[in-house]
Order: C-alpha cells, then sequence, then structure tokens
C-alpha cells in the first residue's frame, strides 16, 4: 500500500521518538527485532552482478530480470529513503528435533520454515499493521507517510539491508546470522520516504567457521557468502520446474521441500528460539510424517491439505517429483517398489521420469549415499 506525503517533513526530534515507538510496536507484533537502514546497496551491487554473471541464479530468469534494481530501493518506490527492517523467528520446534527426521528411513524432510502458514501472508500482513501505526502516530502531528512493504515479494537484497539496519550479519551460507537467535527467521521490509535515524551494522560472528560449507550436501556453497543456486536442493526441490539433474538426486535424501543442512549444523543456531505466533505451528504432521503417505496425495488431497502453505505454490506434479526422488533414496523395500510402480502408469512424463530413477535404485537394493 501507498500513502502520498501531503505535508513537511517531520522534525528531528519526532523521528527520534518515533523509532522507539516502531521497535516497541514491532515485538508487540511478533517481530523479534526492527533495525532501520538507508538505502545505499552500491557495495553490494558489484557482487550481484558478478553472481549473475556466472549464471548461479540458474532457472530463476526474473533475478536477472530485475538486475541492479535489487540494490535501489528507490526504484521500487521513488522517494524511498529508509528501510525498516525486521525479523519474524519462524521454528515450532527446536533444531535438535529436526535433526531426527533428517535422512531419517521413510521419513519426509520438509524445510522448518514451511511447516506452517505461507509467511508472505503473515508478515505481510503484520508489516502493513506496523506501517499503520507509524501512520497514526504521524497523523497526531499531521504528517503522513508514503510506503511499500515487502517480504520474499519484490526485487530487493533483504539479507543486505538487515545487516545494514543492524539486526544481524551475512553469514557464509548468505543467510542472516544473529548472535541472539540463530538465522531461523523471516525477513520483511517497510520502505518509507521518512528520514529516520539509522542502526549501526553489526560485526560478523562467523570468524573461520565453514561448517554450513562443509555439511551443505550438493556443495552448493561453493565460497564463503557465494552460493551456486543451480546445486541447491531448495533450488532444485521448490524453483526448478523441470528435471532434477541426476548427478544431486541422491544427495537430495529426504528432502521433499527445500533444505535446512546450513542452518541445522551452524553452531550460531544453538540459541534458535521457537516463534510466540501460532500462525507457523506445524500443519498436518509434516514434521513427521512418512514418504509414502505424502507420494499417496492425488492433486485435489495436495490442494487441500496445501492451501495456505507455502508448498501450495510448487503445485501437485512437482511435489510428486520430489517425492519420487525421496523414495528412491529410502531402503529398498516392497511397499515402496508397489507404490512408485502404481502411480507410473498416469504420472506426467516429468514425474514418470522421476519414478524410473526411485525404481531402478529400489530394485537395485541401494539406500541414499
Amino acid at each position: 500500500m501507498q500513502h502520498e506525503n501531503t505535508f513537511s517533513t517531520p522534525a528531528t526530534d519526532l523521528l527520534t521518538g518515533l523509532v522507539a515507538d516502531i521497535k516497541h510496536w514491532g515485538l508487540e507484533l511478533g517481530f523479534s527485532q526492527i533495525g532501520i537502514a538507508d538505502t545505499d546497496l552500491s557495495a553490494a551491487e558489484p557482487e550481484l552482478l558478478a553472481w549473475l554473471a556466472k549464471g548461479y541464479h540458474g532457472e530463476m530468469d526474473y533475478m536477472a530480470r530485475h538486475g541492479l534494481k535489487r540494490a535501489r530501493p528507490s526504484e521500487l518506490l521513488p522517494g524511498t529513503v529508509r528501510v525498516i527492517s525486521a525479523r519474524m523467528p519462524y521454528l515450532s520446534e527446536l533444531p535438535a528435533d529436526s535433526l531426527t527426521q533428517l535422512d531419517a528411513n521413510g521419513q519426509a524432510y520438509i524445510s522448518r520454515y514451511a511447516l506452517g502458514r505461507d509467511y508472505h501472508k503473515v508478515l505481510k500482513q503484520r508489516l502493513e499493521q506496523l506501517a499503520r501505526k507509524i501512520q497514526d502516530a504521524l497523523a497526531l502531528s499531521q504528517q503522513t507517510h508514503q510506503y511499500r512493504v515487502f517480504t520474499d515479494s519484490a526485487p530487493i537484497l533483504e539479507v543486505a539491508l538487515a545487516s545494514k539496519a543492524g539486526i544481524g550479519w551475512r553469514g557464509k551460507h548468505t543467510l542472516l546470522l544473529t548472535r541472539e537467535q540463530g538465522s531461523y527467521f523471516f525477513l520483511g521490509e517497510i520502505l518509507t520516504d521518512l528520514p529516520l535515524p539509522v542502526d549501526a551494522p553489526v560485526q560478523p560472528h562467523c570468524g573461520s567457521c565453514q561448517k554450513c560449507m562443509d555439511v551443505c550436501p550438493t556443495g552448493a556453497i561453493v565460497a564463503p557468502y557465494e552460493v551456486d543456486a543451480r546445486r541447491c536442493i531448495s533450488y532444485l526441490t521448490i524453483e526448478l520446474k523441470g528435471s532434477i539433474p541426476v548427478e544431486f538426486r541422491e544427495q537430495i535424501g529426504n528432502r521433499v521441500y527445500g533444505c535446512d543442512d546450513c542452518q541445522l549444523f551452524c553452531p550460531w543456531n544453538r540459541f534458535a528460539q521457537k516463534t510466540t505466533l501460532t500462525d507457523f505451528d506445524i500443519r498436518h504432521g509434516l514434521d513427521n510424517v512418512k514418504l509414502l503417505t505424502l507420494f499417496e496425495w492425488d492433486d485435489a488431497t495436495f490442494q487441500k491439505q496445501m492451501a495456505g502453505s507455502a508448498i501450495y505454490r510448487i503445485g501437485h506434479e512437482q511435489w510428486q517429483r520430489n517425492l519420487a526422488i525421496g523414495l528412491g533414496n529410502a531402503p529398498s523395500s516392497p511397499e515402496i517398489i508397489r507404490a512408485l510402480e502404481a502411480k507410473l502408469p498416469t504420472a506426467s512424463p516429468l514425474v514418470q521420469e522421476h519414478i524410473r530413477w526411485a525404481l531402478d535404485k529400489q530394485k537395485a537394493g541401494q539406500t541414499p549415499a
């Protein structure tokens, strides 16, 4: 939503007090921290261009299409001079509990962020509420502001802005990290024309640790702070619409939607905290469910069960493709073979390809690498 600025710029003392209120309101709305940054991301532009030039964005054409617009918030909303950056924790269980499902025999692993309600809706609604609180406060001084809210929904360098806003630092896996809560949180932004006082960045604390790089199943973190999305399991299971390259299928294991390995093994995530929002409560037992159970869902069941979930957007066909790989990587089982063979005749060509791969693995009696 946008609002036009029809009054003079608020006084400095008003803005200073407003920042304190914004941070307080943010906590009330379920955010764990709010920070303020300016819009200068010129230091990030060369890195973005180099990443795109290497083709690391894969088939995410929108990354190249938007180009440097990602590093220029004022091009998204003319007049923007500040970004209010917010983070919101999403864990409904602690990382130690999640580890028990990773590569578990016959179980499906779904990235922890997708176990509850679609975060896009949750964050955008709460960011809008925060923006309206700001609007109401300004109205008392006959002021207003122009703003837009985002959460992973526009071409914007969220981690770079959050780092500038002092709510964490960019880890070697390229995610935002904090000493207090690790990395299990969503990011969102309010772009505004209010010249709010900015926060200072925090120092990075990764040091010589490269655990995230070492544990990545497909070696997607090709260098510190550099991810080749074409190798990333999150990209392969979510963003990639076609066939998953054979070279990565065994490494995917039982990860049927996204991957958390770089977070699960990050030392800072021993400080991870559970969310207080019921929106992120685990749905349909997705934190402890068998691959075969999910594979048996028809399209109508998928649509019903995944309504309101981030998983919904990949559709039933990709879901079946991913599950076929998970079943191929599971310990050899007559039950799995029967289920794969039963689906094969009516599956789409894309899913059939992955079912045949899974059947070959199952019949050969192979187990995940």
